[in-house]
């Protein structure tokens, strides 16, 4: 039997099949057909360790508008909540569904899961990377600006999961990154190294790294899990709240994003997120057509 393909990390994607995937995700949005149904008749199994409201609501209904069903999981309705090998549990539940999506908190886990299954594995979000998000953001800059190849683009805020994401597509995709983050919080050393040359290069304050920016992104200070540090990380990141004077520091026609949800007041001013150069709520729905596509690819192959 083929190893089935699965989509862990960006770098799953060939630079020239992440720009298919987001044509093919900006045609599906624009010629959305009750008949087109690819995946009539296939499962999906979505296992949630996280709440979640978008990771949920677009692939849900990503499957039912392909025609398709999914079935929700969380590790209070499975075994896997209660000490199952994850050998075990990926054996079983992909010998019964056609794809596997799982939102959970240690990476290993999916990589895991994904040795064992034998369908295509999708990372929903795990603590080093959001892959997903990143398929909608790239989506929703190519709407708005067109190929981001060879733009700028900057992140400010929490070394996360997102960011470490957004140094997987500076790679695939071409474009430089720049980070501001505080210290103590940066992205991880190796996924820095990652990128070879001055692809990313690091700031110590959010005014600096602005210079020249396209496309201005940041995330919550706290991410799930991280609330009892909440009062530290206000502290920690105060100078990294993007403000108007941040972004009039960018580029004229620069965009702004946030994976949401946000916390107004805090990483980002509300006159920033409500403003003009906003696009939050096409980047929010793109997380549905950036999936539908992704589903397309690992499931009709």
């Amino acid at each position: 039997m083929n190893k089935p393909r699965h989509f862990i990390s960006l770098l799953d994607l060939s630079s020239d099949e992440f720009r298919t995937l987001i044509q093919r995700a900006i045609e599906l949005k624009n010629t959305r057909s009750p008949d087109f149904q690819p995946l009539k008749g296939q499962v999906l199994a979505m296992i949630f360790e996280k709440s979640s409201t978008r990771t949920r609501i677009s692939f849900e209904t990503g499957m039912t508008n392909f025609g398709g069903s999914a079935i929700f999981l969380s590790p209070r309705d499975t075994q896997l909540g209660r000490g199952e090998p994850i050998r075990d549990s990926a054996k079983v539940i992909s010998s019964m569904v056609d794809a596997i999506m799982l939102r959970t908190n240690d990476h290993a886990t999916v990589t895991e899961f994904a040795e064992h299954s034998s369908v295509p594995v999708i990372n929903g979000l795990t603590d080093l990377l959001h892959p997903c998000q990143l398929l909608a953001d790239m989506q929703t800059y190519f709407e708005h600006r067109g190929d981001i190849k060879g733009k700028t683009v900057c992140w400010i805020g929490d070394g996360n999961n997102m960011c470490h994401s957004y140094i997987n597509a500076a790679i695939q995709l071409d474009f430089k990154l720049h980070i501001a983050c505080p210290e103590g919080y940066l992205p991880e050393t190796e996924m820095i190294k990652s990128a070879g040359g001055d692809r990313v290069q690091l700031f110590n304050t959010a005014m600096e790294a602005t210079n020249g920016a396209d496309l201005v992104v940041t995330d919550v200070w706290a991410s799930m899990g991280q609330e009892e540090e909440q009062k530290l990380r206000e502290r920690a990141f105060k100078d990294f709240q993007i403000t108007q004077n941040i972004m009039a520091n960018a580029n004229s026609d620069a965009l702004f994003m946030h994976c949401l949800p946000a916390h107004r007041g805090e990483e980002v001013a509300a006159e920033v997120i409500d403003g003009a150069q906003s696009v939050i709520y096409d980047e929010a729905e793109n997380r549905l057509h950036a999936q539908k596509a992704l589903l397309e690819l690992l499931m009709c192959a």
